[in-house]
């Protein structure tokens, strides 16, 4: 087997899974560089029958050796920590079409994914979202059948129990979008509070190297007054616009063509549910 032949040719396939296991395009790189480290260290003249899936199964346990020290750097992380976004139709990872559905990369089910195990999260990706078998994935995993049959099961449970938040179609998400941006753009609080539900929840990821909240904000009123006051804040000079995130319209705020912030929304089709602000620089690098 070429590795280098190989890597470059499933390249985008792996950087996918690598993504969806980190929520970091950066991390997923490097996972997909250690992965091809490692592989170059493997006995050679190995038979294999699948290069794509032997590399996927490298690049996922390098996530999860990844993945482990994520949660201590994330644990000191300043204010809430939210997936790196992807932004515009050119930077949709290049996968296979069992994982083009768009929902299978929102910003919303990577916040998810969070809340699962890492094993939870490698093996509910390898069967669910990149459909190997159950047997597949416990060979990936070095775990029994039983045993991922389980994990994925409840991963499964989660996402089930999250799946109404991002349940609008992109036309039906994008229509609520565009209310919520004229709203804002009108900067009055009695325009915007009317759009929100009244349990929403506003997340602010600046990463402590930029101006946000520390901590999730809960309520209409609450999450209204804020916005309005990061309208007020926010540099003149910014022009917004709907694009493309993660597959999912979303607000991209841009200075001189550099992107300073994306803010993303949860509906369930009538009302905002969660509200997604991305302003730590090193996420929007990419």
């Amino acid at each position: 087997m070429d590795l280098s032949k190989e890597l470059a040719l499933h390249r985008g396939y792996l950087v996918g899974l690598a993504y969806r296991m980190l929520g970091s395009r950066a991390e997923a790189e490097d996972a997909v560089q250690e992965a091809f480290a490692r592989a170059l260290q493997a006995p050679s003249g190995a038979d294999v029958e699948s290069p794509r899936a032997w590399l996927a199964r490298v690049v996922t346990n390098v996530c999860l050796d990844q993945l482990k020290s994520a949660k201590t750097r994330r644990e000191t992380y300043v204010g809430p920590w939210l997936p790196e976004p992807l932004v515009g139709e050119s930077e949709r990872l290049p996968v296979g079409t069992e994982v083009e559905n768009a929902e299978a990369i929102s910003l919303a089910f990577l916040l998810v994914l969070e809340r699962l195990s890492p094993l939870e999260r490698a093996a509910y990706l390898l069967r669910e979202v990149f459909d190997y078998s159950y047997a597949e994935v416990a060979s990936f995993l070095s775990r029994d059948e039983a045993a991922v049959r389980q994990l994925v099961h409840r991963a499964g449970e989660h996402v089930r129990a999250a799946r109404p938040r991002f349940a609008p179609t992109p036309e039906a998400h994008r229509e609520i979008l565009e209310r919520f941006a004229v709203a804002c753009a009108s900067g009055d609080l009695s325009t915007i509070t009317p759009l929100l539900h009244r349990d929403v929840t506003l997340w602010s990821d600046g990463g402590g190297k930029v101006h946000a909240a520390r901590k999730p904000v809960h309520g209409a009123d609450p999450v209204g007054r804020l916005i309005v006051g990061i309208l007020k804040r926010a540099n003149a000079g910014w022009t917004t616009v709907v694009e493309e995130v993660n597959g999912w319209p979303s607000l991209v705020a841009r200075e001189d063509g550099v992107v300073r912030a994306v803010v993303g929304l949860e509906t369930d089709g009538v009302d905002v549910y969660a509200v997604h602000i991305i302003v730590n620089p090193s996420k929007l690098a990419h």
